[in-house]
């Protein structure tokens, strides 16, 4: 028994062993739906316009232009990301519960015998309250959850793929090192270039499937961090 309890308790640590030392994984895009979604292929709008342009303009339409569009459009352009999150969150709840029952049974008279057996059964027992129960049961709970969480970043990211349907896909990374310790910040998803702005600005509530990694690298992070050894202690031992 003690060593099927012991490789129950194995198995089911093997999966959170692979992680001691690592931050939490996230979530893959790929194989989801709006992964499906972002590499399909839409309908054209209208039909492409062809033909000579006009060479004797004064004004040409590129990007160096006065009046240039200077927003991320293609593969290789780059982007600035404003992070500004302010969330807060405060959930309560309250239950309770109570229960009560009671039951009583009895034979007094009936046609003198509880008189007649009550004679002959042991001192005390008598048939006038034959059985007697009563049960009361109560529960109560109550738990709360409240958080607060404000981070201010801005970061360059650049446009790694432009997909089917006009979509891009960024990744910026930024790494910033102070002393002996590392502070790095990560962020991907995707964005439509309609929601960039003429600053070629774009805030992280308009990228689908943002993900966001704030953290460092260091002697301070090592030091914040449990040993292994307590971690391994933590996921095996079950009390």
């Amino acid at each position: 028994m003690r060593i099927l309890l012991l490789s129950f308790m194995l198995l089911s640590a093997c999966g959170r062993l692979s992680q001691v030392g690592k931050a939490p994984d996230f979530t893959p895009l790929e194989g989801s739906y709006q992964h499906h979604a972002m590499y399909s292929n839409p309908m054209p709008e209208n039909a492409q316009a062809s033909g000579p342009t006009d060479g004797s303009s004064l004004w040409t339409a590129g990007k160096s232009s006065l009046f240039g569009d200077r927003r991320a459009m293609r593969r290789g352009d780059i982007l600035t990301v404003v992070i500004e999150i302010n969330d807060s969150a405060e959930m309560k709840n309250t239950s309770a519960r109570s229960r009560s029952g009671s039951e009583k049974m009895g034979m007094p008279s009936l046609f003198g015998l509880p008189q007649s057996v009550n004679n002959n059964l042991p001192a005390g027992a008598t048939l006038d309250s034959a059985v007697s129960t009563n049960g009361t049961s109560s529960y109560k709970g109550d738990g709360s959850t409240k958080r607060n969480e404000k981070l201010t970043l801005r970061v360059a990211a650049t446009v790694v793929e432009e997909l089917p349907n006009g979509v891009l896909r960024i990744e910026g990374q930024q790494d910033v090192r102070v002393n002996f310790e590392l502070r790095e910040l990560i962020v991907t998803g995707y964005v439509r270039p309609i929601d960039i702005t003429r600053q070629n600005e774009i805030t992280y509530d308009k990228i689908a499937g943002a993900q966001i990694s704030y953290g460092g690298r260091g002697q301070i992070t090592d030091v914040q961090q449990p040993r292994y050894g307590q971690q391994v202690a933590d996921i095996l031992l079950p009390f």
